[in-house]
């Protein structure tokens, strides 16, 4: 887990700071289709009047499927966030707070504990592409037999693949433009 001890910056003055560097092999984060080897990045904690702000930068190498050809590539992706933690309880009293309408992954754990794992998850996931591509020039596959254009053409070049429901409409083009 990437995660901070921040019960001394809750005990600090307003504005006062802490700074740390990311670099963890986030593979556990689990992000869904997408596997992340590892991340890193600059961190920057600062003790607001309703908790602790959390602004930084962080670049992971994601590993994608190619939308046009299918193969599999690896990406870097870079993210800049910037969100405020609230804490659960009171530092000094250890009273819970009133934390209702926070988001639960925005919250700092009764032990003090800040967590970034779905804070970055998040942010990476948002910030793949839709349609990620292995290179700009993909040719993709052969819509007929599903070659792989970029090995070299294959023996349909040139040809289209229609579908069979289109067939009838096609064959009306022909007879009205004759």
């Amino acid at each position: 887990m990437i995660e901070f001890n921040v019960a001394q910056l809750l005990k600090s003055p307003i504005g006062a700071t802490r700074e740390y560097e990311l670099d963890d092999d986030v593979s556990r984060l689990d992000p869904g289709i997408h596997t992340i080897k590892n991340i890193i990045g600059h961190i920057t904690f600062m003790k607001t009047a309703q908790g602790i702000l959390v602004e930084g930068k962080a670049i992971a190498e994601v590993e994608l499927i190619c939308s046009r050809c299918l193969k599999p590539f690896a990406q870097t992706i870079e993210v800049a966030f910037a969100d405020e933690f609230r804490p659960r309880v009171d530092i000094v009293t250890g009273i819970p707070l009133d934390v209702s309408g926070v988001e639960e992954a925005l919250l700092i754990t009764p032990r003090h504990m800040l967590v970034l794992d779905e804070l970055i998850r998040e942010k990476l996931l948002l910030a793949i592409p839709m349609k990620p591509l292995c290179s700009p020039d993909c040719k993709g596959l052969c819509p007929v037999c599903g070659h792989d254009l970029n090995e070299g053409p294959c023996e349909h070049v040139g040809q289209r693949s229609v579908h069979p429901a289109w067939l009838v409409l096609e064959q009306l083009l022909d007879d009205k433009s004759r």
